[in-house]
């Protein structure tokens, strides 16, 4: 059975150009947020035609999939970043290192605040979004059960995906309400995300030798 040929990866010139239009987007949507964003003023910021936006970018939720996908990239990235594995004591210290890292992406990133957490109504961006942090949640069990013994868990609920989504509930409504992640909110969320993967773990995990 022939197998279908691999996406080709863009030329350097059309990648420049998409990184262009992606930096434009970025700026836009942390200054005006998600409501305000046009092709047209991505196309005038980058200073580029509208028609070479059109041409990667079909319509403004295509443009923030790739965004969404960049923040995702970089939530990636923090997760699987080398860890300590002598400075955990507790299964507890492992996630608060990663939230830690995350929470730092949301501090920095205007724009993966309006995304992730801004309350605009897109479907395209919220399924995206979901869909990552499928990806997110495999991955943290991994790392987890790199450090840890972790037991079998259920098959039919994705635990790890589930406490970040509900840990983004908590930041979400301070980015509302604070137009931040406040350093309260902030404990508030990484509380959230350990109460509810604590319904899976038990208090202790015997660490792994690595």
């Amino acid at each position: 059975m022939t197998r279908p040929a691999p996406p080709r990866k863009p030329r350097a010139r059309s990648q420049a150009r998409i990184d262009a239009i992606l930096d434009a987007a970025r700026t836009l949507l942390a200054a005006e947020g998600v409501a305000s964003l046009s092709i047209y003023g991505v196309a005038e910021r980058a200073q580029i035609p509208p028609s070479s936006v059109y041409h990667f970018f079909a319509s403004v939720p295509a443009l923030l999939e790739a965004l969404t996908a960049d923040v995702h990239a970089a939530f990636r990235a923090a997760i699987q970043a080398p860890i300590d594995h002598h400075a955990l004591t507790h299964w507890r210290d492992l996630s608060y290192v990663i939230e830690q890292r995350m929470l730092n992406i949301y501090s920095n990133d205007a724009a993966a605040r309006q995304l992730i957490l801004a309350q605009h109504g897109l479907t395209e961006v919220t399924q995206a979004d979901r869909q990552h942090d499928l990806e997110l949640g495999d991955l943290m069990l991994e790392v987890f059960n790199h450090h840890f013994e972790v037991p079998t868990l259920p098959s039919d609920v994705d635990v790890f995906a589930l406490a970040l989504e509900l840990s983004d509930r908590v930041y979400a409504r301070s980015v509302h309400q604070h137009g931040q992640i406040t350093p309260r909110m902030a404990e508030e969320g990484m509380r959230v995300f350990d109460a509810y993967v604590g319904l899976y773990l038990p208090a202790f995990l015997p660490k792994r030798v690595v």
